[in-house]
């Protein structure tokens, strides 16, 4: 096509020359409609010609490719043939593959996040990032972009949200749900009361976003000017984590759920048996022996929150504060990261590949608290 000589008047422009050839392909396949551009429309007859063209040659080599494989086929078969084998062998490659397209995933996130973050760490000192304590990446100075990008602001955010308040709301609630539902709970309760609790795991964190910010936040704001305090923000970290608390409560109460669940029958009618009551049983029984897979479990939710986005972007404030006062405003790495991508600066600049940092960092604590999880789990369950 781009040898006919109506294609040398093509523009230059490589948005105006796609819109061009794309018309163009557009009135070859549908010649009852015609062209808006006079180039289009005889650009239309030789893109007609090629796309027949290539059909044509197309279909050849399809049909080549079929009387190939059943050739080989024809060649194959015979008595002492074990297609049995053959074909357990192609679904055990299959299966391979899917596999290595999972990891090479997290590999190709891992590698990408490490480049651009070694970009980063070309720029800015890795110990003012890790270390430095004031961050206000709006304003950098050149000479020393590492003075205004220190991240224990946001790590303290971070952890302060989702694995302090977060967790106060998430443990108990999670812990006494699951030993209600496994040991209180009458079974037709347990049947229709399980997957409501449950049903909380699979609200999109866009609505806990909106409940926070509309319904949670200003609660907690009426609270701090009742308290005391008439300047008190709608953006504080309790907010944000009381919500997000209420939204890890299915991780902790389901996993809490299947190791209580999990222990021997007969250590606990062993213990009621002695005369111990039921309380007691789950106090002194029951929770030391599933404590492994609810330690698991709530190491899990706390990787869950840490990664949380949409609630802290919608509830959470952007300030950079270390305080030990939920009625504060703080934010977290997650928040930042957001903040940081969605800005008009370059993207070579030291503001955006801080973003790369972040996620980063964020990638190495949720991977370590995973491993971590799924080894106490394992020991668990050994």
């Amino acid at each position: 096509v781009l040898q006919h000589p109506a294609a040398q008047q093509l523009p230059t422009f490589e948005f105006e020359r796609d819109a061009l050839l794309a018309e163009a392909k557009r009135a070859a396949r549908q010649p009852a409609v015609p062209a808006f551009d006079p180039i289009a429309e005889q650009l239309a007859a030789p893109t007609r010609a090629a796309e027949s063209r290539y059909g044509w040659i197309g279909a050849g080599i399809a049909l080549l490719l079929a009387f190939a494989c059943g050739a080989l086929a024809f060649t194959r078969v015979r008595a002492g043939f074990r297609a049995r084998t053959q074909v357990e062998r192609g679904v055990m490659a299959v299966l391979l593959a899917a596999s290595l397209i999972a990891i090479l995933t997290t590999l190709g996130i891992f590698i990408s996040l490490l480049w651009e973050s070694l970009r980063f760490f070309n720029q800015v000192p890795i110990t003012d990032f890790l270390f430095g304590t004031h961050w206000s990446p709006q304003v950098i100075d050149a000479r020393d972009p590492g003075k205004s990008l220190g991240a224990v602001p946001l790590f303290w955010g971070t952890f302060f949200i989702g694995a302090v308040i977060a967790m106060l709301v998430a443990i108990p609630f999670g812990l006494m749900s699951a030993i209600y539902l496994t040991q209180y709970a009458a079974p037709r309760v347990r049947r229709w009361m399980k997957p409501t609790l449950e049903i909380l795991a699979g609200v999109p964190t866009v609505v806990y976003g909106y409940f926070a910010a509309l319904t949670v936040a200003p609660a907690v704001r009426d609270l701090a000017v009742m308290l005391g305090m008439p300047f008190a923000s709608s953006e504080s970290a309790l907010a944000a984590g009381l919500v997000m608390g209420v939204m890890i409560i299915p991780f902790v109460s389901s996993m809490a759920d299947d190791s209580i669940a999990a222990v021997p029958t007969a250590m606990r009618d062993g213990s009621l048996a002695m005369g111990a009551t039921k309380s007691e049983t789950i106090r002194k029984v029951l929770i030391p022996a599933a404590l492994p897979g609810v330690v698991a479990g709530i190491l899990l939710a706390v990787s869950r929150a840490i990664g949380e986005t949409m609630i802290v972007v919608m509830a959470a404030s952007g300030a950079a504060n270390i305080t030990l006062n939920p009625l504060e405003s703080a934010t977290t790495v997650t928040k930042q990261i957001v903040d940081l991508l969605t800005g008009e600066s370059e993207f070579d600049s030291p503001k955006t590949l801080a973003a790369f940092a972040l996620g980063l960092t964020l990638f190495v604590i949720t991977l370590i608290l995973n491993i971590v999880a799924l080894r106490v789990v394992k020991k668990y369950r050994e």
